[in-house]
């Protein structure tokens, strides 16, 4: 598995949950993950069911096994405070630029400084090392933002250009790059079985793979039960509706009479059926386009009743025994 996974996919389809799950599945069996997050929503604070993150790394959570996930949630001013302090030591003067709005006014003037600092923080702990030669981190898992701007994101290269050829920004986008490009990295997609957001997958993964960006893999979150298979819709297009007026009457459903209770429930469930019949066709039409891309496929159960804690637990199940860890 690569060190730096970065997890993207279309708003809403559940891109941060499956960032979250994939930490602590890394984290199994006595690894530290880092799961850092870059759009400052704190929605892993909200997952985690803790307060907000401040920017530091600090332990959220323990994995089966006894690993450990930390989490950083990564603010780009006080990210190019530590780079102003790192390459021209600063020091307080950087924090006298804070104040008088300067930082704000650098990464809004030129975002893709921005980028550079949010990935550049998340490379850092990548290549970071203990006293004894170990990683800090066996991965560090990034909730990046939508697929719709993955590509430039991470293309931090291109983005800063047209701000410096040479000098301490070119030198740390290029050194960025070098890990952003390399099999230590992987960009996995996020996505549902819907037609917008598969069809936003294939663009992402189209415009990564033109950027020469490792694609990982696609993860196809919140997938419902199949409850009927082909044979049974089969059946259910065919039936004629008295049989299915008798089938319901035979299972204490009302009597057959016509206008008896089993009578009425008929074309509400063939109604049902029906509109199961259509979401079925969709997302097995929906599997065939993502299959064609060449790329490992796995599926995430939708839980009806919300994402907790615990059912963050058991996405992450899932993925190990889907080989994602």
């Amino acid at each position: 598995m690569s060190r730096l996974q970065v997890v993207s996919g279309k708003g809403g389809t559940g891109k941060t949950t499956v960032a979250a799950a994939l930490a602590l599945a890394l984290a199994t069996e006595g690894k530290r993950t880092l799961l850092v997050e870059v759009e400052g929503r704190q929605g892993i604070a909200q997952l985690f069911e803790t307060e907000a993150l401040p920017y530091e790394e600090r332990k959220i959570a323990v994995a089966p096994g006894g690993g450990e996930v930390y989490a950083l949630a990564i603010d780009p001013e006080l990210a190019l405070l530590d780079y102003l302090q790192m390459f021209y030591k600063l020091g307080s003067a950087g924090r006298a630029l804070k104040k008088l709005g300067a930082i704000d006014f650098a990464t809004t003037i030129a975002p893709g400084l921005r980028d550079v600092l949010l990935t550049g923080k998340a490379c850092e702990a990548v290549r970071r090392k203990e006293r004894s030669g170990r990683f800090a981190y066996d991965y560090v898992v990034m909730d990046a933002p939508p697929t719709g701007r993955i590509t430039r994101f991470l293309n931090v290269n291109d983005e800063v250009a047209g701000l410096a050829k040479i000098g301490p920004i070119h030198n740390q986008a290029q050194a960025v790059m070098r890990v952003l490009k390399s099999p230590e990295t992987a960009v996995h997609l996020v996505t549902l079985l819907e037609e917008m957001p598969v069809q936003e997958t294939v663009d992402g993964i189209a415009e990564l793979r033109s950027a020469r960006l490792p694609v990982g893999r696609i993860i196809v979150n919140m997938v419902r039960p199949e409850v009927l298979d082909e044979t049974d819709l089969e059946l259910v297009r065919t039936v004629p509706r008295s049989t299915v007026a008798r089938s319901l009457s035979s299972a204490g459903l009302g009597g057959a009479r016509r206008g008896g209770h089993a009578e009425r429930l008929v074309d509400p469930l063939l109604a049902q059926a029906e509109e199961y019949a259509e979401r079925y066709t969709l997302e097995h039409e929906q599997r065939a386009v993502l299959a064609e891309l060449g790329l490992p496929l796995h599926e995430l159960p939708l839980f009806a009743e919300g994402m907790d804690l615990a059912g963050l637990y058991e996405l992450a199940r899932e993925l190990r025994e889907q080989g994602v860890s």
